[in-house]
């Protein structure tokens, strides 16, 4: 994979900041609203905001790491940095590619389910994950077009995405009276547990992640070693502005009970005691909206993690005929993977899937800049570590509530970890050492 593949300086700091709110303000609030107040309860709209501390924690390691090491490797190329080209670096990059595409297929089914609020949606068991992988053929086209096109895109879609929200956010509170009041509780409401809650933490952080889509641009990011910060800093506050304001109408306009029972489509359903068949059809093209930029920003990324890893050498890779280059290749491997994930998988177990693959791997990151990057991104110990024990308490919270409500899901994560770790060691046992040092060379 040459260097020609990713052109300096073809994304603008806005161009960044519509990447990352394009994949987080997405399934995020649209997908994950619902599931987070069935955790939670009736104070459910704060559980965004201790989300976004978490992630805030999380964000310093990122940013420490991109100051000094802009890559269009992102994750990959910090992992290489932290642990070498080895197994671990491998394998925390995998949980991240498939975290991303795992988001992917949860953001394509929830363009489906919004999209069938506006017509009968009994057929829905077949048409939703249709219309799914429908819009991971657009991301696929819109992919192949080129950086220039899809900043464009996402950045001009984002702000109509934004300012939609924020509209349809603030004239629902407006309704209700600028009420900031829990949600009624309607009949037999959620009574939730501590773990409980801090599993919904969970769920929020999933939909917080997008920011790290700028981390795998960062060799394209104009003045990357001060743009990549702030670009993430700029995404993660304007998510968790947007998120606050929705959960609050959707909570002044549903019942918990109303929330839970349209968990998929919760925003929707808010929209129609507030403004009727008008407001319904709004809601659902600002998500029909969101989920496209989405949709488009997190396939841009997990398609250049996975070249880089493949150009290191630390995955396989089979052309299987494709002309062009290895990123273009990722780029069908990675549309592929989420459209078998959007026929074979509802949103509740997606949202699971995604939450546990991520925090792992989060977690690696954190372990990787406090062993042994800390001084030389010149990261705060305290920090690292404090991010590093809240992904452990809140990934516990949130397996444990699993375990009990959904076995499953949580058997088929740890069981797709281990088959990842096995796999690459077992890939990368007998190659050559070569360059396991440390990468200079700045993709």
């Amino acid at each position: 994979m040459s260097d020609s593949n990713y052109k300096k300086d073809s994304i603008t700091l806005t161009g960044a900041v519509g990447l990352g709110t394009g994949v987080m303000i997405s399934a995020g609030i649209f997908a994950l609203l619902g599931q987070v107040a069935e955790l939670s309860g009736a104070w459910f709209p704060l559980i965004f905001i201790a989300g976004g501390i978490v992630t805030g924690f999380s964000a310093y390691s990122y940013v420490k790491m991109s100051n000094q090491y802009p890559s269009a490797g992102g994750i990959g190329m910090y992992l290489v940095k932290a642990y070498g080209k080895g197994t671990l670096t491998a394998s925390a990059a995998l949980l991240m590619a498939f975290s991303m595409v795992i988001n992917q297929s949860l953001v394509a089914r929830t363009f489906g389910t919004y999209t069938l609020q506006l017509v009968d949606g009994k057929q829905s068991d077949y048409l939703i994950p249709l219309l799914g992988v429908g819009l991971l053929t657009f991301a696929f086209l819109v992919n192949i077009s080129g950086n220039s096109f899809i900043q464009t895109f996402t950045g001009i879609a984002s702000l109509i995405k934004i300012a939609g929200l924020a509209v349809f956010a603030i004239a629902g509170l407006w309704v209700a009276g600028f009420a900031f009041e829990p949600a009624e509780g309607g009949a037999n409401p959620p009574d939730p547990s501590m773990a409980s809650y801090i599993a919904a933490v969970a769920l929020t952080i999933l939909s917080f992640k997008g920011f790290t889509t700028i981390t795998n641009s960062g060799s394209e990011i104009k003045k990357p070693k001060k743009n990549v910060g702030r670009a993430i800093t700029i995404s993660i506050l304007i998510s968790l502005v947007v998120y606050l304001l929705l959960a609050w109408a959707v909570s002044s306009n549903l019942s918990l009970t109303e929330i839970i029972k349209a968990k998929d489509y919760s925003l929707a359903e808010a929209a129609r005691p507030a403004f009727g068949d008008m407001g319904l059809w709004f809601t659902v093209v600002i998500a029909i909206i969101a989920t496209i930029t989405g949709i488009i920003a997190s396939v841009f990324a997990v398609s250049r993690m996975l070249a880089m890893l493949t150009d290191m050498k630390l995955i396989p890779h089979k052309h299987f005929g494709m002309p062009g280059s290895i990123q273009k290749h990722t780029l069908v491997y990675t549309i592929v993977a989420a459209m078998l994930l959007t026929i074979f998988f509802d949103l509740s177990r997606i949202a699971s899937m995604g939450a546990i693959l991520y925090l792992v791997m989060d977690m690696m990151v954190h372990w990787g800049v406090f062993k042994h990057l800390r001084n030389k991104v010149k990261a705060n110990p305290a920090i690292v570590l404090t991010a590093l024990v809240l992904d452990a308490i809140v990934l516990a919270a949130f397996i444990w509530v699993k375990v009990q409500s959904d076995l499953l899901v949580v058997g088929v994560s740890i069981v797709f970890m281990i088959l990842i770790f096995v796999g690459e060691y077992f890939f990368l046992k007998d190659r050559d050492p070569e360059e396991d040092s440390d990468m200079d060379h700045d993709h």
